[in-house]
């Protein structure tokens, strides 16, 4: 599983960057800081993305990438919800 969390001062750029990452199946934990949960292949397309995304950002954007394994993580807060099934009946 990778996290990922941003900071770029670009109202454009960051809106793109963080459709691109919700496009290809990232789930927002917080405003700029999302989950990845999916294959090593995928994981490893989705971080050819951000680094072409990387080549368009200013000297103080930045973007940092945690690869976290996922029984190892605690979540607390609205972030649990994230992972409980939700039942309409």
């Amino acid at each position: 599983m990778l996290l990922v969390s941003y900071d770029i001062a670009d109202n454009r750029m960051r809106a793109r960057f963080s459709k691109m990452l919700t496009k290809n199946g990232a789930i927002r934990l917080q405003l700029s800081v999302y989950e990845i949960v999916n294959t090593k292949r995928f994981s490893n397309n989705l971080l050819i993305k951000i680094e072409a995304f990387a080549k368009q950002f200013s000297p103080s954007d930045s973007v940092i990438i945690f690869e976290v394994q996922r029984d190892c993580l605690k979540k607390y807060g609205s972030a649990i919800h994230i992972d409980q099934d939700i039942v309409f009946l």
